[in-house]
């Protein structure tokens, strides 16, 4: 079973940038995607199911043209579970899972901490979203949470980490949010696989990062512990260029 995540940046820009193309050309069984910045109704559904996603799922923000999740499945979920329950969190439509018989998958996008009052909802949403997760993964071992996590977890994951080490993102409280995150237990599973440096997943549009690889990793797939001997390999797609991230995904054998 192969899963991607991606933080399309606009599935509608994305579309325009050939994604449809490039998703049936990559083939998951089960594609994550986060910062869809659209409505349901905004978008011709036909066109997913063409792509061979006929199991197609959406978790708006309230907001339009802001944040949002979305999950495309081959295989019909036995449920879809649309947000958290947590009001404080899900007016922003940043969680979305599809339960199927031996997996449960879902798509996260945790705030970006751009200023002083958007960092303050972040830790907020970090801790309200542990607790949630806590909870969960007893009710479900085998859960993945694929998704933007915007933090970059250790040195080797950002491009320069001295000089980021104020910028949110890369800030000491969410490097040990993630840590701590982790150790409740969960693997990041690409970090399972690869331990080479220089690997990211989004780049900013200034000074031409890209094309240096000047970027940072804050897009993970996290496997529960249970997990673990299931996982065959995990991978980044920097190739695919459709939004300032890029793909990331899994093997897994089931």
């Amino acid at each position: 079973m192969k899963i991607i995540s991606y933080n399309v940046n606009g599935i509608r820009a994305a579309i325009k940038k050939g994604f449809l193309d490039w998703l049936q050309a990559a083939n998951p069984d089960v594609i994550c995607i986060q910062e869809i910045k659209a409505q349901k109704e905004q978008l011709d559904l036909n066109m997913f199911e063409q792509a061979g996603y006929s199991y197609n799922y959406w978790f708006s923000a309230e907001k339009k043209g802001y944040s949002g999740v979305s999950i495309f499945s081959k295989v019909k979920p036995n449920q879809i579970v649309y947000g958290t329950g947590i009001k404080s969190m899900d007016f922003e439509g940043r969680n979305l899972r599809l339960d199927f018989d031996n997996l449960s998958v879902m798509s996260l996008y945790l705030p970006s901490g751009t200023n002083d009052a958007r960092l303050n909802f972040k830790l907020n949403y970090m801790a309200e979203f542990q607790d949630y997760i806590n909870n969960l993964k007893n009710e479900i071992p085998n859960l993945l949470i694929c998704g933007d996590y915007n933090i970059c977890h250790e040195a080797i994951d950002i491009h320069n980490p001295k000089q980021n080490k104020n910028s949110s993102g890369f800030l000491p409280v969410e490097r040990k949010w993630i840590d701590n995150f982790i150790k409740s237990g969960f693997i990041d599973t690409f970090r399972q696989f690869n331990k080479e440096p220089h690997n990211y997943s989004w780049w900013s549009y200034r000074a031409n990062s890209r094309n240096n690889n000047k970027g940072w990793r804050i897009d993970y797939c996290m496997a529960n512990e249970p997990l673990k001997n299931n996982l065959k390999r995990a991978f980044i797609l920097p190739e695919a260029k459709h939004s300032d991230h890029c793909p990331i995904g899994i093997e897994l054998e089931l």
